[in-house]
């Protein structure tokens, strides 16, 4: 049995050609009852459906809210924080990655004995979990002494600007 191509099909073409496009003829007029196409119909078009919401009666807009405290605040709070974050993950991300570094280039160093039986790698491997509790004690003195004064001096401008809107 061999194989044999069908002769009746065209060659494949790529792209293939574009559909042709009917217009409508022009001696029909639309009917009278037709929707235009940028208008919902007046019906509910599926019976499960609900029933639109009404649309709202336009009326005197509601006035603008202010913004909550002056941008140079914020920003200045948003740098304190980000200063706060980077000076924490520096110091427990900073030490884990110099005792891997040492690990990897510096074997001698990390088997050598700093006392009597304990080698370098061991002490500094345990000196870990001091250096996570330093960072920790790090970023809560500098929320105290950079972060929580600048929020609390929006949060008390907040209080202030709603204070003078409800009195109006």
């Amino acid at each position: 049995m061999s194989y044999e191509p069908l002769s009746s099909h065209p060659p494949y073409q790529y792209p293939p050609p574009a559909p042709p496009q009917y217009a409508a003829p022009r001696h029909q007029a639309s009917p009278p009852y037709a929707v235009p196409q940028h208008q919902a119909p007046p019906y509910a078009t599926y019976p499960w459906q609900p029933p639109a919401p009404p649309e709202p009666e336009a009326g005197p807009r509601s006035p603008r809210r202010p913004a909550l405290g002056h941008h140079s605040d914020l920003r200045i709070l948003r740098g304190a924080y980000r200063w706060q974050r980077r000076v924490a993950t520096l110091t427990a991300l900073g030490y884990f990655t110099l005792f891997l570094i040492l690990s990897a280039f510096a074997p001698s160093f990390m088997t050598g004995e700093v006392a009597d039986g304990l080698p370098t790698g061991l002490l500094l491997a345990l000196v870990q979990l001091p250096v996570t509790w330093l960072a920790t004690a790090l970023y809560e003195y500098t929320a105290r002494r950079r972060v929580d004064p600048i929020a609390d001096r929006i949060r008390k401008q907040a209080e202030v600007d709603a204070k003078r809107e409800a009195a109006r």
